[in-house]
């Protein structure tokens, strides 16, 4: 959390947990609420891998786009809340606000198999904290 302030002293199984993460290829959508309420942002966006606790992306730009937004994989009728952990250029990584289902995250897994991702690398985990592949 934040470790200069009383937040320090708070656990939370978000903050906690390593979840495992499956390497995939989703096209998504970014929506930003802009600084009062004035409109929408939104971003093109693929998903790169996915947990129930977060996922890495890749966007067209980052320009404009503040900290918080929903992400919405295209084909599924679901918004994810998520805050920014990093970003590093069109790269960024973001943590759900709330742990996304199980069944969910075999949906998505399963629609990026059945939609063409390579199968060398499809539904491949990713070790957690390493950022390596689990062959």
């Amino acid at each position: 959390m934040q470790p200069g302030t009383h937040l320090g002293t708070v656990t939370s199984e978000m903050y906690e947990r390593r979840w495992e993460r499956y390497q995939v290829r989703r096209p998504a959508r970014i929506m930003a609420v802009r600084p009062g309420l004035s409109g929408i942002t939104m971003r093109s966006a693929t998903v790169l891998d996915i947990s129930r606790g977060g996922a890495g992306l890749e966007m067209d730009t980052g320009v404009g786009l503040a900290e918080h937004y929903y992400l919405e994989i295209l084909g599924l009728a679901t918004r994810i809340g998520c805050a920014e952990a990093y970003r590093n250029g069109n790269r960024a990584g973001v943590k759900f606000i709330m742990p996304i289902s199980e069944q969910l995250l075999q949906k998505i897994i399963r629609t990026d198999f059945v939609m063409g991702n390579p199968a060398e690398t499809a539904a491949k985990t990713i070790l957690p904290g390493t950022g390596k592949l689990h062959r």
